[in-house]
């Protein structure tokens, strides 16, 4: 199992948005497909996913906001 955790993103910036997500529970994912578009108030970025498997779990919601090491997602 692993966690897709919010990763420290620079200097003043503590939260971001999730835009969108690239895949659905149950789809298969590789590592460093873009899983996730992301929004601060100073970019939007994609994340990558950290590793190969299946979305088994999406924690955080399109238009939630999320914090620096919060989970995402989890990949089984």
């Amino acid at each position: 199992m692993t966690k897709v955790q919010l990763p420290p993103l620079g200097e003043g910036i503590d939260k971001a948005t999730v835009s969108y997500w690239y895949f659905k529970v149950g789809d298969k994912v590789n590592e460093k497909d873009d899983l996730i578009e992301l929004t601060t108030d100073k970019a939007t970025f994609n994340l990558p996913s950290p590793a190969s498997g299946t979305l088994s779990e999406i924690l955080v919601q399109e238009g939630n906001l999320v914090n620096i090491g919060e989970v995402l997602a989890i990949i089984e």
